[in-house]
């Protein structure tokens, strides 16, 4: 299992494709305060209620300062496909040997209809300016996860 981030960290570098056809790396981004959120595949129900959670709450997560990116393992293509279908308005990125997610912690044992299994945790890793982690939680729930980082971000 991944070792989890904790406040303070200095949070791993990455640079992924993105659903557009750029790259986006975590030293593009400095200067920025960043919501990270890995979700495990794109166009699922959990998922799609996410992503459509932070498209409509991203006017005020940015009024505040906050960059978004979606993380998952699936592929570039099948990022772009929900994008388009759910009018997504930032970055999704490709994540397809979940790397970027086990150095993060978001990659590991967790349970799947009562089984366990390997696999992408859902999770939310907020950076600061510095690249620092100031918040990171695990294992969220998709629904209503939004508003309630909203909430202790006082976004």
């Amino acid at each position: 299992m991944s070792i989890r981030l904790e406040t303070g960290d200095t949070a791993p570098d990455f640079n992924l494709p993105a659903a557009g056809g750029d790259s986006v790396s975590l030293d593009q981004l400095r200067g920025q305060r960043v919501i990270l959120y890995f979700y495990p595949k794109a166009s699922t129900p959990g998922c799609t209620t996410q992503a459509c959670d932070f498209r409509d709450s991203l006017d005020s997560l940015a009024a505040s300062g906050y960059t978004v990116l979606g993380i998952s393992p699936d592929p570039v293509s099948a990022l772009a496909k929900f994008t388009q279908e759910q009018s997504l308005s930032f970055p999704l990125l490709s994540d397809e040997d979940h790397s970027v997610a086990e150095s993060y912690g978001a990659w590991g044992e967790k349970k799947n209809y009562g089984r366990v299994v390997e696999g992408l945790i859902r999770s939310t890793i907020v950076l600061d300016e510095d690249g620092k982690v100031a918040l990171a939680q695990y294992n969220v729930k998709a629904t209503g996860h939004v508003a309630r980082l909203r909430e202790k971000l006082a976004a």
